[in-house]
């Protein structure tokens, strides 16, 4: 039951044809009609599925990869990238990376490569599975589960419920579903136990404690273009070493990966190009075949294991992180629960303000003269290695107004954050008056009845995209501010108002009702309030 990705539709892709679709991975909104592509093309428009090869081939003609996360979208452009690298195309330059990106120079060298490969690309050969290891195979069978611990998305923990029974759900999943499951686990998985140990299996070397994948504990930052061809252009770093790397097929191609059969330490090492880095093996897995009910291939059982450890990677293999200040300390922009990405984009476009000498991704954004990509940014909220839900946003990018979108993010985040404040300083207010002889221990609880903060939050967002969009349009800073402002304030506004209608407009509820929203107006209008914010700025 062979099955390779080549040339097997595998790909979930949107179509241009019928006009322009915006690039990203989750739907919504209105889709253009279908273009045939592939083999096993669907039939919903917009939407098709292709080969690897096809995706290549046709990669101008192709919107986007169209994952059913955005992680599963990340996880395809990583080996796409991969495989460009390893075909040897690829700018070797910054000035060639940015003919390359300028004149959309077309990657069909590197799908007549793909398709031409003398190695094994069969997701379920006996000897080299593709992405796999072989060696676990045999034990797939006795110690195997369902192969929704495959899927990050339904394998939690990797033990799933507390008596596993969905851990051996019998449903087996498409070949094509099973293998970009596996890419999203080897770029994001969570460092967590697997649920069989070692030596159940006769193994002498650790197999049950996971690391968490190269990018299982960051935000990955990729430049969009109006193609899948553009996108991958945009994000091909240059490289002039002479040899790209190792393009990671199956396990058993290098020799200082660890065995299971025998013991031994466990190493971390260092990619040794980008073709390496994008299709790191971050678990050891072993997939069984089985045929769906209409005979394609599937997956039934699968065996989840510890994969490759990378070393601390150098700047060179980390061109698009982002570092904020965490106690006055700069460090790799992580999902946090608290704090949507829009509230972080200032330091996004601080990195591409302050580092334009084309050494790294938003160096060379800002050297481009005619594109405008986008950039999206994208991690997995993990809490203690359980993965609860994937984050991601978009940012505008206009080259030459790198500053003003700096500008923009870093006083209008200053803005959100200092209504935020306000609404808890009238919360308080409220609660005094409401509350006059509360236990301290009560405290937080009765200011979070007045607290709006949570409904500013969800509004301010789609306010602050509106602002950095009319920036990029080329719209002057100040007044857009200054609409910013303004709708946060009636945000704010708003929010207190919603949340002090359970109070009877009577006695001492009147009172904190009253005193509470002046307070609210006093420190929007403080001397030391952001100015879009004050009630004059509008």
């Amino acid at each position: 039951m062979p099955w390779d990705p080549r040339h097997q539709a595998c790909i979930p892709v949107l179509t241009i044809h019928g006009g322009p679709v915006r690039p990203g991975p989750a739907g919504g909104g209105e889709q253009p009609p279908a273009t045939p592509a592939d083999e096993g093309e669907s039939a919903r428009p917009g939407l098709a599925k292709v080969s690897v090869v096809r995706a290549l081939r046709d990669a101008d003609r192709i919107a986007t990869v169209y994952g059913s996360t955005p992680g599963e979208t990340v996880a395809l452009l990583e080996w796409l990238l991969g495989v460009l690298y390893a075909a040897g195309c690829h700018p070797e330059s910054h000035g060639e990376w940015s003919a390359w990106v300028e004149e959309r120079r077309p990657l069909t060298d590197a799908a007549d490569w793909l398709a031409d490969h003398p190695g094994v690309w069969d997701l379920f050969d006996a000897e080299r599975p593709l992405g796999q290891n072989a060696a676990l195979l045999r034990h797939v069978d006795e110690f195997g589960v369902g192969p929704a611990q495959l899927v990050i998305e339904h394998a939690g923990d990797y033990n799933q419920h507390f008596d596993h029974r969905h851990l051996h759900h019998p449903e087996p999943l498409p070949a094509d579903v099973a293998w970009r499951a596996m890419l999203t686990q080897h770029a994001f998985g969570q460092g967590r136990r697997a649920r069989i140990p070692a030596k159940e299996m006769g193994l002498p070397a650790p197999f049950t404690n996971l690391s968490t994948c190269r990018l299982g504990s960051r935000i990955r930052v990729l430049a969009l273009g109006p193609t899948l061809g553009d996108t991958l252009r945009l994000n091909l770093a240059p490289w002039d070493g002479d040899d790209p790397g190792t393009f990671n097929l199956t396990w058993g191609d290098r020799s200082c990966r660890r065995s299971f059969d025998r013991t031994g330490a466990h190493e971390v090492r260092r990619p040794d190009g980008p073709a390496d880095l994008h299709t790191v093996l971050g678990r050891s897995v072993a997939l069984r075949a089985a045929a769906l009910p209409n005979g394609e291939p599937g997956v039934d059982r699968v065996l989840v294991g510890p994969g490759e450890t990378l070393v601390e990677l150098p700047d060179v293999y980390r061109q698009d992180e982002v570092m904020v200040l965490r106690a006055g300390k700069p460090v790799t922009l992580k999902p946090q629960a608290s704090r949507e990405l829009w509230r972080e984009s200032h330091a996004l476009y601080a990195a591409v303000a302050e580092r334009v000498k084309g050494n790294d991704l938003y160096g060379r954004l800002a050297m481009l003269r005619s594109a405008r990509p986008e950039l999206w940014a994208v991690g997995l909220l993990a809490d203690k290695g359980n993965p609860i839900a994937w984050v991601d946003d978009r940012f505008p990018f206009v080259p030459g107004r790198e500053a003003g979108l700096r500008q923009a993010s870093e006083q209008g985040s200053a803005v959100a954050e200092y209504a935020a404040a306000a609404l808890r300083a009238a919360a308080a207010t409220a609660c005094e008056h409401v509350y006059p002889n509360a236990k301290p221990t009560d405290r937080s609880a009765q200011s979070a009845r007045f607290d709006g903060e949570p409904e500013l939050w969800a509004g301010a967002g789609t306010e602050f995209h509106a602002m950095l969009d009319a920036v990029a349009d080329g719209h002057p800073v100040g007044p857009a501010l200054d609409r910013f402002g303004a709708a946060i304030r009636a945000l704010a506004t708003d929010a207190l108002k919603a949340r002090l209608d359970s109070l009877r407009l009577a006695g001492r509820e009147l009172k904190a009702h009253t005193m509470a929203l002046k307070r609210l107006q006093d420190v929007l209008d403080h001397p030391d309030a952001p100015n879009p914010l004050k009630e004059t700025a509008a």
